[in-house]
């Protein structure tokens, strides 16, 4: 049998696909603390989701952060609700949330103060 090789568009196009076709990765809610956060000049949020043992990329598009009520920070606490894909331009899959909220009492008080 002759060898078939994939491009790096097709293998990361391939594995995109059975992502969002996942009906598991498709509703996830995550608690997580903030790090890395940029807010782009767009509106969109750009920011990294991590526990003690691991991390996700995630985006929040300017459409869904317009809904939340507080100004996310590194280091705040929150639970998200989004779907897992694939950002095929560096072959990383992340989040893109649809929602968040802070996680906690003292998280609830920082966000009623800003």
């Amino acid at each position: 049998m002759e060898k078939q090789y994939l491009t790096v568009t097709a293998l990361t196009r391939y594995i995109k696909t059975k992502i969002e076709y996942d009906p598991h990765l498709q509703s996830v809610w995550l608690k997580g603390e903030i790090s890395n956060f940029k807010n782009h000049s767009r509106g969109h949020m750009y920011f990294t989701l991590k526990d003690e043992n691991a991390r996700i990329a995630a985006v929040m598009f300017a459409g869904h952060n317009r809904n939340i009520k507080f100004k996310p920070e590194n280091g705040m606490k929150v639970l998200v609700k989004g779907k897992i894909s694939v950002y095929e331009a560096s072959g990383s899959y992340q989040i893109y949330i649809q929602d968040m909220q802070p996680d906690g009492v003292g998280n609830l008080h920082l966000a009623y103060e800003q």
